[in-house]
């Protein structure tokens, strides 16, 4: 909308069934959104409008909440869930803090989609050849295009704690600082649309899918959380002598009861299962252990005062407000209804039946729709609207054939 209008506080509408919408861009059958298919209000949040500083023009973006007209948050919104299970927490007097990691990849333009993705041309007229995982001049020849990163972040507010080369071929991780969660899931929003916009101009392609390349470690989001106390700020997940507390043996239980009904909310595309079954470190199970990578729920080393659980289910692909809000609803499932863990693992391990993952968009959303733990916290409206429309995606993808079919099946007898 115009400056003007938006100054002036028109309201800005938009259609309910919006919320749904598939990623082809088609719908799923009204009934899942109101046979109306009736307006939304967009209101914007007065700490999240933002002058965008990549855009020649001036030009402005604001995250807006979706709400009913009649004044209540929409139950479609995965913005204001987030903001119902931060709600949960404060009502107990606590308060959620998390930090998101968030891995991409900088690719050259891709304009026909049947060939794999490349790294772009560095400043020496060279591709990457993956020998640079955290390499201190890995990025060098992606100079350019990292200085105007930074630059847009600090003029869009975005505290960054760590910037580093990943594995993967011209794959990057930004560690954002610990806060709000709904702050995080906004900036990790902002972060995410900075990098395509500001790649745009340098000539490049950033992609956020989970797996966007074959025998590559895929890109994750992983979780980091916390729970402080309202008013005093104490990590209740660590005692006044620096042992784990109940709570935090809870909040683990919590994730562990949530992370299998909720697996299609952490990994939404086909695409998140490429991720999950070929692990590389990306875990695959309801596990937890005291720092070990191939877990699920990882307890990084830490002091007492910084203990915390770390999500290593979620793609960089994930909806960052569902993702987190699943998450802490889990753990906050954990709390209120004192679950038990199961023992932590270390070193090489099997996981037990009753922790393994579904692996396959297929499978999560059956399991997804089973879940009455989901539709508790989040609603019915909103889980089986989420699963039309998934369904939707899925079946697009079947129906197209792959060149593996192609290649590998059409000698057959």
């Amino acid at each position: 909308m115009t400056a003007e209008g938006f100054l002036e506080g028109r309201r800005l509408q938009m259609a309910r069934g919006v919320l749904l919408q598939c990623i082809m861009g088609g719908y799923p059958p009204a009934r899942f959104y109101g046979s109306d298919d009736g307006d939304l209000a967009l209101v914007p949040d007065p700490a999240q409008i933002h002058r965008l500083p990549w855009s020649s023009q001036p030009r402005a973006l604001a995250i807006c909440d979706a709400h009913e007209l009649t004044g209540e948050s929409s139950p479609l919104s995965t913005r204001g869930q987030l903001k119902a299970v931060i709600a949960r927490y404060a009502a107990l007097g606590l308060a959620p803090v998390v930090a998101t990691e968030l891995e991409f990849f900088v690719f050259a333009p891709n304009p026909d989609p049947t060939q794999p993705f490349q790294p772009p041309l560095g400043l020496d007229g060279r591709r990457e050849d993956g020998h640079s995982a955290f390499s201190v001049s890995s990025n060098n020849g992606l100079r350019p295009f990292f200085n105007e990163v930074y630059e847009c972040m600090a003029a869009l507010g975005l505290p960054r704690d760590t910037f580093m080369h990943e594995m993967g071929v011209s794959q990057f991780e930004i560690n954002l600082l610990h806060g709000d969660p709904l702050l995080l899931a906004d900036q990790t929003l902002l972060f995410k649309h900075l990098l395509k916009e500001v790649a745009l101009k340098h000539g490049l392609t950033v992609v956020c899918m989970a797996k966007p390349l074959a025998h590559t470690p895929g890109s994750s989001m992983h979780i980091h959380q916390s729970i402080v106390e309202i008013g005093t700020g104490r990590n209740v997940f660590s005692d006044k002598a620096g042992e784990p507390t109940a709570t935090f043996r809870h909040f683990i239980g919590g994730q562990q009861a949530g992370l299998a009904d909720f697996t299609a909310l952490f990994a939404p595309n086909v695409n998140s299962y490429q991720r999950l079954c070929h692990p590389f470190a990306s875990p695959n199970n309801a596990c937890w252990s005291h720092d070990n990578r191939a877990a699920g729920l990882r307890i990084p080393a830490s002091s007492p005062v910084a203990r915390r659980v770390e999500n290593r289910l979620p793609g960089a692909d994930a909806n960052p407000y569902l993702a987190i809000a699943a998450s802490l609803a889990a753990g906050l499932y954990g709390i209120e209804n004192k679950l038990e863990p199961s023992e932590p693992i270390q070193g090489e391990f099997v996981v037990p039946d009753n922790l393994s993952l579904p692996c396959t968009l297929h499978a999560a959303l059956e399991r997804l729709k089973r879940s009455q733990l989901a539709k508790e916290l989040f609603g019915k409206e909103f889980i089986e609207g989420y699963i039309a429309s998934k369904t939707m995606e899925l079946s697009s993808f079947f129906d197209e054939i792959t060149p593996w079919e192609r290649r590998v099946l059409a000698a057959q007898a």
